[in-house]
């Protein structure tokens, strides 16, 4: 860690115990422990959460519960969230995480695909947070819009969040060939970019965050 960087996390809200604990769990655990999302971020998910007044919130993709977490904490004790994951096993590690948490009681967890759970849910979604198979992003997209069936999943004022949108820099990089996930995420980045109901921003946290609100 740059010293920089330090300075950013000793001047930031701590982390809380338990996420610590889910953070070495992870690296001991998981196959990518880089995947989490980490203290600054969680920090922001909350803080957007909470400052958005979010009561119903759709995570795509939970890996171990890190985020998840981050986001129900932004929530109040009425608030919800649905995640939802493919790995039946990674969702094992998050949920004994959401069992020990205050904020558990909150937490939704779904195993599957999003593309076929979201919808299935019913109702519009305040928050959407994105960081699911890169691959599917622009399929995570059009389903959130109501590109494909008519029926959205946000509303105006709905914020998304879309993660790892920079992708290690390759997006601004010539293509790899057969790079599906650096293409995948070039064509999200330009749909948000041409998209007249919406706005955004891209912040060069972490891996990137492309910062979505519907008009």
């Amino acid at each position: 860690m740059n010293p920089l960087e330090q300075y950013v996390r000793d001047h930031s809200s701590l982390e809380d115990a338990l996420l610590q604990d889910l953070d070495r769990e992870t690296n001991l655990r998981a196959v990518a422990p880089q995947m989490l999302s980490g203290h600054l971020q969680g920090k922001l998910l909350t803080m957007l959460v909470r400052m958005t007044q979010a009561r119903r919130v759709l995570e795509i993709g939970t890996f171990s519960g890190y985020s998840a977490l981050c986001l129900a904490a932004g929530l109040d004790d009425d608030g919800e969230l649905y995640t939802c994951d493919p790995d039946d096993e990674i969702l094992e590690l998050a949920q004994s995480f959401f069992d020990r948490s205050e904020y558990g009681s909150r937490i939704r967890v779904h195993a599957g695909s999003a593309l076929d759970i979201a919808p299935a849910l019913g109702g519009e979604f305040d928050f959407v947070f994105m960081d699911g198979d890169k691959r599917e992003y622009p399929e995570y997209y059009r389903m959130l819009m109501g590109d494909n069936t008519g029926k959205p999943l946000v509303r105006s004022g709905s914020v998304i969040v879309a993660d790892n949108i920079l992708w290690y820099g390759k997006v601004a990089q010539p293509v790899a060939h057969g790079d599906r996930h650096t293409q995948a995420l070039l064509e999200f980045n330009d749909m948000v970019r041409n998209d007249s109901r919406v706005e955004n921003v891209i912040l060069p946290l972490r891996d990137g965050l492309n910062i979505i609100r519907v008009k």
